[in-house]
């Protein structure tokens, strides 16, 4: 290439420059279709992303990129790194920088370092974490850890964190949300096979008919133990959260549990909340889908409890015992243990990356005092050796010529004294 990929090497994380783990790559066609080749830096030769023989240092790796035979650098995946790299494939659109709904939902969840990809059209995000079991691709959305190379430009997004930061509990869930296998896939695929009408995600999901009208489900859902936080998203209240999108789902979520999954009925009620804007019903994803569509559908995927009113009494006591849900257990009890741990993870995960980039501050200026140190005591040993050597010449001057110094007018008292 004429210009190079990755135009700024030092945004590139140190976590990643320091490992050996470097391959170089270059665009080559195969059945019609660009694809992205690795290759061995300074050999050129077909680089494999399970034999590290074939990998090189970053700057090896960069250099080689730099010549007629590379076009970009790529980071190796291994089972001996925490490392896990998140590619989200034609969700921007380079000339306007706009960016689609699922992929600004991921990147800001992750909250680690991320960059644009080399053909500007997608996002690379790279955290530290373990990626769960399970298909790690759908559609636009795949996740390695392992036996994988990343391609890397440096090319930094603003406003995302300079650092691979650990994000374990947010990798979990955009894996259950976007790659993972849900009942809604095997329906659909089952529907593909014999033609026949698959079960709706409702039912599949809680298994139970709810059948409350909206007032009664708005005033069961205002008496539970969580009532006030419904009550706060349902007048639009978004206090606590990052954007309102993050409160479009919470609410949406809540509207789930309450319906026991029924689509049609959670478009009413979020139609009448507070929360409700022009962008519910703007098409935001490739397939057609608005973001509406896909809040509701993204908020069932993620409940796996449901309101059960045969389980329980039909009133609801927010003090007392609360409704059973469809999988057992209580809903308010298994809503507060989850805020709770959600809570406390998010306030650890923090503490832990402050910590580490406290680390990382002083590790620096670690270094930077011992260099200035070594500085310093080379140029004390240079004026130490240049004072004696002058000293030296100094000396053998005086008595070569006989100069009235301190030594021959001592010499000539004690003689003097003598004659």
């Amino acid at each position: 290439m004429s210009d190079p990929i990755v135009n700024e090497p030092e945004a590139i994380p140190e976590t990643l420059r320091d490992r050996d783990q470097w391959v170089c790559w270059r665009e080559e066609e195969r059945d019609g279709k660009p694809t992205k080749i690795p290759v061995t830096p300074g050999a050129g030769e077909f680089a494999s992303a399970t034999e590290s023989e074939t990998w090189a240092s970053f700057e090896a790796a960069l250099d080689y990129s730099e010549t007629e035979h590379a076009d970009g650098v790529g980071f190796v995946f291994t089972d001996d790194d925490p490392i896990v790299g998140v590619d989200l494939d034609d969700c921007r659109n380079p000339e306007t920088d706009d960016i689609d709904d699922a992929a600004l939902d991921i990147i800001a969840r992750l909250d680690s370092y991320t960059e644009v990809s080399p053909s500007g059209t997608g996002y690379h995000v790279l955290v530290t974490g373990t990626l769960p079991d399970g298909r790690n691709r759908r559609g636009s959305v795949e996740l390695y850890d392992t036996a994988r190379f990343f391609t890397v430009t440096g090319n930094h997004v603003e406003r995302t964190p300079t650092r691979v930061a650990r994000r374990q509990d947010a990798l979990t869930a955009i894996h259950r949300e976007y790659v993972q296998d849900t009942e809604r896939d095997i329906a659909s695929e089952s529907e593909q096979r014999d033609g026949t009408d698959a079960r709706s995600p409702t039912t599949d999901a809680a298994d139970v008919d709810v059948d409350l009208e909206d007032g009664d489900l708005l005033e069961k859902a205002r008496n539970a133990s969580n009532g006030e936080k419904f009550e706060r998203l349902w007048n639009g209240n978004t206090v606590g959260y990052d954007s309102q999108s993050e409160a479009d789902m919470a609410l949406c979520c809540l509207l789930a549990f309450w319906t026991g999954g029924d689509r049609p009925q959670m478009e009413q009620l979020f139609r009448q909340s507070g929360l409700m804007r022009e962008k519910w019903d703007e098409v935001h994803y490739a397939d057609g889908s608005t973001y509406g569509e896909k809040t509701i559908e993204r908020a069932i995927a993620t409940t796996s409890e449901f309101y059960d009113p045969d389980a329980g009494g039909d009133t609801e006591d927010p003090h007392g015992t609360p409704d059973r849900v469809a999988t057992g257990g209580t809903p308010d009890e298994a809503d507060r243990s989850r805020a709770y741990l959600a809570e406390k993870n998010r306030l650890l995960s923090k503490r832990v990356d402050e910590l580490e980039a406290t680390l990382e501050q002083k590790t620096e200026r670690i270094e930077t005092l011992e260099t200035e140190i070594e500085r310093l005591t080379d140029e004390l040993a240079a004026r130490d050796q240049e004072t004696a050597q002058s000293h030296e010449e100094d000396s053998g001057t005086a008595i070569e010529t006989g100069d009235d110094s301190e030594p021959s007018s001592l010499l000539s008292r004690f003689f003097g004294g003598q004659s």
